[in-house]
């Protein structure tokens, strides 16, 4: 099936050609085929959350951030709103690691086959742990990446949490 943008003018590609083939792949075995049709393709980059809120027109604490860390060298994925901050002890207690450090571009796309800032909440290559910090419950719906710098989807928060067989835990940092 190939779903053509409803915007896209003449030249431009469709959603399902814009959409990571193995992202669109890991909706497609997860049920969640009718996510293609939503997945929104920026002109350029969207790499952070200003960039993505910017180009989807929505707040900061909508997009919602996968950061990728070692957790004792293990590949660890967190998903938090996009203006949150996370507290790094807080992971590493959550844990239960002995040493907890931003994973290297190498770990990220060996782990999940994906970019440092296209992972998607799911669909990786590994199984990988995930913690979801309560933050992305503050909306009823969230952005997360579709597996590119210039694309996201949109999902509500409670579905993308059991999709990515993430935990909820309390990892952001305290607002001063």
């Amino acid at each position: 099936m190939n779903v053509t943008d409803e915007n896209a003018g003449e030249g431009q590609s469709s959603v399902e050609n814009d959409t990571d083939p193995r992202f669109a792949e890991a909706l497609r075995e997860l049920g969640l085929g009718e996510v293609i049709a939503r997945v929104r393709r920026f002109p350029a980059t969207a790499r952070t959350t200003p960039e993505a809120a910017a180009a989807i027109g929505c707040e900061p604490s909508q997009i919602c951030k996968s950061l990728f860390f070692a957790a004792d060298g293990a590949p660890v994925l967190v998903l938090l709103d996009g203006s949150a901050h996370v507290g790094m002890e807080l992971v590493r207690r959550q844990l239960g690691a002995e040493k907890i450090t931003r994973a290297g571009a190498h770990l990220v796309r060996e782990s999940t086959g994906y970019g440092t800032g296209a992972v998607p909440p799911f669909g990786h290559r590994t199984r990988i742990r995930v913690l979801v910090d309560r933050s992305v419950l503050g909306h009823d719906t969230v952005w997360a990446s579709a597996g590119t710098p210039f694309t996201v989807f949109p999902m509500d928060p409670r579905s993308l949490i059991a999709h990515a067989g993430g935990t909820l835990v309390d990892v952001r940092e305290p607002m001063a």
